[in-house]
């Protein structure tokens, strides 16, 4: 009932469902034909990508003698190398951030919802291409899992966790402040990702302590990461719209944004976050995929991986 009374606010189980029908909008993943723009993740040489043994056959000039299988050449007296394919599957985690500071939004949809929407698009594209996909969402204080599995019965427990979370933002039970509930999440995934894991995080811009950016970093050694941080438009710039009151909990405080200094500190410090994500994607060598409030999911995804799209020029 949340999404008739406030679209955007919300999500319910059917609007992720239906994310599926926009999949063939915007091509996430590479295909034999098709290379993805984000990092190949697949089909190429990413780290800790492994391969399954596939049979035995004869041993052929050029093949490498490393691949020779000597119990099979013991057995038969003739040499005999194996045959291996590129692992065709591999886990895919969204790590999806459900806080109060996600409980907001001027544009169209609340940060909550579009980091929602965004793990929902991310389920369903591993899923056709034959990935495992699981992933965490986390709060302020609590995180729930999903291991990765090859299963829409597994994908879909982790859209029920993802309303469930969104849905407490939106009934006032989940907006406590209390507790470091991304640091938590990504020491979690830490533990249970496995090398050469595709991980991509959707957590709020503000998110990105100095904790969380050590937690990263030590993500990216073992796994395939990509950030999605979210943001609003007044995360960014306030309006000239005279004094604006703000309350956290028991904490109040007035604002005058007819004053242009503070108007003028406020956006630095929102392009000081923006710059600090970008210098820790740099650093890392992993795609950074910002996300806003004010454009629609998957027209914004097109956007943001043509801007990866080699020979992309701004």
């Amino acid at each position: 009932m949340h999404n008739v009374l406030a679209p955007g606010v919300a999500v319910s189980l059917g609007e992720l469902i239906e994310i599926r029908h926009r999949l063939r909008e915007v091509q996430l993943f590479s295909t034999p034909s098709r290379r993805s723009p984000l990092i190949g993740l697949h089909h190429s040489r990413l780290r800790g990508r492994g391969v399954d043994f596939d049979q035995v056959r004869v041993y052929q000039a050029g093949d490498d003698v490393r691949t020779i299988d000597w119990r099979v050449t013991a057995r038969t007296q003739e040499p005999h190398t194996k045959l291996f394919h590129e692992e065709r599957e591999r886990p895919v985690y969204v790590l999806v951030e459900q806080s109060a500071r996600m409980f907001f939004g001027s544009g169209q949809a609340f940060k909550s919802v579009l980091a929602a929407r965004a793990a929902a698009f991310v389920g369903w594209a591993a899923l056709a291409h034959n990935d495992r996909i699981g992933g965490l969402v986390f709060t302020d204080s609590e995180c729930h899992e999903i291991k990765p599995r090859r299963s829409k019965q597994s994908l879909l427990q982790l859209f029920n966790l993802i309303v469930r979370a969104n849905n407490a933002l939106l009934a006032g039970s989940n907006l406590s402040h209390s507790g470091d509930g991304f640091g938590m999440a990504l020491r979690r995934a830490r533990e249970v990702l496995r090398p050469g894991s595709l991980i991509m995080v959707m957590c709020d811009e503000r998110a990105l302590s100095d904790v969380a950016e050590q937690q990263l970093s030590l993500l990216a050694r073992h796994t395939d990461l990509v950030m999605l941080p979210v943001s609003d438009p007044l995360d960014h710039a306030l309006p000239a719209a005279g004094l604006l009151r703000f309350a956290e909990g028991q904490a109040q405080l007035e604002l005058d944004t007819h004053i242009d200094e503070q108007r003028l500190a406020y956006r630095a410090l929102g392009e000081a976050r923006c710059e600090r994500w970008q210098r820790l994607a740099l650093r890392l060598g992993v795609p950074l995929l910002p996300l806003t409030t004010q454009e629609e999911l998957v027209e914004q995804l097109r956007n943001l991986l043509e801007q990866h799209q080699p020979g992309y020029a701004k």
